[in-house]
């Protein structure tokens, strides 16, 4: 190096230590305080904030369910109304009776975004039936296809609720 070079180094040396402040022990104490207070306030409030969302889900989930029983309560009125019919008229008008209910509650289910799955004379479709169990056909049209439904199937437009229980045909 030439003296230029030593004396430039000199001067940048110089003017580093001017533009750095001496941080203290006493400063940097503070500013540790100082951050594990910040730390203590964030911890805070996230534990409010997720007490607070599961509160509120508990209660969104309350009053849903609140909601749907008080679309399913005239569905129950009118079974009560059907039981008390029982005793005094003749089984067809309880038969026509217990068929308007049965209506009426599927009714409900539609409304709240609920549909039956088809599924007799449809192909067998494992994301929407559940095969208890096959039968023997002979007709080679009705393999892999639904010959009877033992028990209903129930979806929204996301999911499956329940899938329909059915008998498969096979060859």
């Amino acid at each position: 190096m030439n003296e230029n070079d030593e004396a430039l180094q000199e001067e940048n040396e110089t003017e580093n230590e001017e533009v750095q402040p001496e941080i203290t022990e006493d400063d940097s104490q503070k500013e540790i305080e100082n951050l594990k207070h910040e730390l203590a306030v964030s911890r805070a409030d996230f534990y409010n904030f997720r007490q607070r969302t599961i509160k509120e889900r508990q209660e969104t989930r309350k009053r849903a369910q609140e909601e749907i029983i008080t679309e399913i309560l005239p569905v129950l009125d009118n079974l009560d109304r059907a039981l008390e019919a029982a005793s005094a008229e003749d089984s067809a008008s309880i038969l026509k009776g217990v068929e308007m209910v049965q209506r009426q509650f599927v009714n409900v289910l539609e409304n709240l975004g609920v549909s039956i799955i088809k599924a007799e004379g449809e192909n067998f479709d494992p994301s929407l039936h559940d095969a208890s169990g096959t039968e023997k056909v002979d007709d080679p049209e009705l393999d892999g296809k639904i010959i009877r439904e033992l028990l209903k199937g129930y979806r929204t437009s996301e999911r499956v609720l329940r899938p329909a229980q059915v008998t498969v045909g096979k060859i």
